[in-house]
């Protein structure tokens, strides 16, 4: 088998396309046969060895696949079933899915949900899962589109992009926020955006509050701007966090939070319980299912091809999701 592994050189770690056995493959009990992966920024900094994604290696690549069960020692599974994974350590400590095959525990698979294809499933990915699964803390938190406007930062990314398709076609006002706002308005707007901001626009200059304008935001910053959004949130809005690219520390103070009741929730979709995945998947195939799947997931490459646009992701010159043919 085929698979793209991240391994240890004199100079830092690589990722090349290796041969290797099934018998080779970290543990699992459900054997799947890969049809296709994506990536992510994570799988960029593993691929191109700019962060250390993978704690342990050698280790195959990718923290996401869909494919079909090759053999099962678990009742819930059987030869042929269609089945997804994201995240549960992929490309972190388990070998992942830019390999022809993957070996996996079975807590960590669900089944295909019906309403998406395999490919459909790798275009959403863990971006879309992880959006999907912001949405739905925050609407299980009372957050409702009568309620106001909510942000999303970070809003050309995977999981900005879901984001704003899924909360527009819920009937939310979404203000996308974008360094890019100019030169990828438009293509926000069609997404489901009503407006297009920069950060600058939410920058309250470190005061503990400021006029609550948005009802809710999904961030995938963090950093600064967390700070600026949450001081700006109604009383009772919720606000997802998701991202650290302005940096981990956050300036802020309780005021937001015990004078207008503000929720920050955390989004970690990596460990997330198969029962909540069950049913995030099943949104994502159903009534929160993108209806711009395919504007945002413009690309379908083989294995060859994932360290070139790895490379374009790390210099910010990728807007969209890439799926990996990992039979092409």
């Amino acid at each position: 088998m085929k698979a793209l592994r991240i391994v240890d050189t004199d100079n830092g770690t690589s990722a090349d396309i290796t041969d290797m056995e099934l018998n080779e493959l970290s543990e699992g009990n459900v054997v799947i046969k890969s049809r296709y992966s994506s990536l992510n920024f994570k799988d960029a900094l593993a691929i191109t060895g700019k962060g250390k994604v993978a704690r342990k290696r050698p280790l195959n690549a990718g923290i996401d696949v869909a494919g079909v069960v090759e053999s099962s020692e678990d009742d819930r599974f059987s030869p042929g079933d269609e089945v997804v994974v994201t995240g549960w350590f992929m490309s972190e400590t388990r070998d992942g899915g830019l390999a022809e095959y993957v070996r996996i525990p079975a807590e960590c698979v669900v089944k295909k949900p019906e309403g998406l294809t395999l490919w459909q499933t790798m275009a959403l990915g863990t971006a879309g899962f992880t959006a999907g699964m912001a949405v739905k803390r925050m609407t299980d938190n009372f957050q409702k589109p009568e309620d106001g406007p909510v942000l999303v930062t970070g809003a050309t990314g995977g999981v900005g992009m879901f984001a704003v398709d899924i909360l527009a076609r819920a009937g939310y006002e979404v203000v996308a926020v974008s360094r890019k706002a100019d030169a990828e308005g438009d293509f926000l707007k069609k997404l489901g955006a009503s407006d297009v901001i920069t950060p600058d626009a939410l920058d309250i200059e470190g005061k503990p509050l400021g006029k609550p304008v948005y009802a809710g935001a999904i961030d995938a910053v963090g950093g600064d701007l967390l700070a600026n959004i949450v001081a700006q949130v109604q009383p009772y809005g919720n606000v997802a966090a998701i991202g650290l690219a302005g940096g981990p520390k956050l300036a802020t103070t309780v005021m937001p939070f015990i004078l207008r009741g503000v929720s920050l929730l955390g989004i970690h979709s990596v460990e997330c319980p198969n029962a909540w995945r069950e049913e995030i998947w099943a949104s994502l195939s159903g009534d929160q299912k993108p209806a711009h799947l395919d504007a945002i997931a413009t690309e379908t490459v083989g294995l060859a091809d994932v360290h070139g646009v790895c490379e374009k992701i790390m210099a910010g010159e990728n807007t969209g999701r890439t799926v990996v043919d990992i039979q092409a």
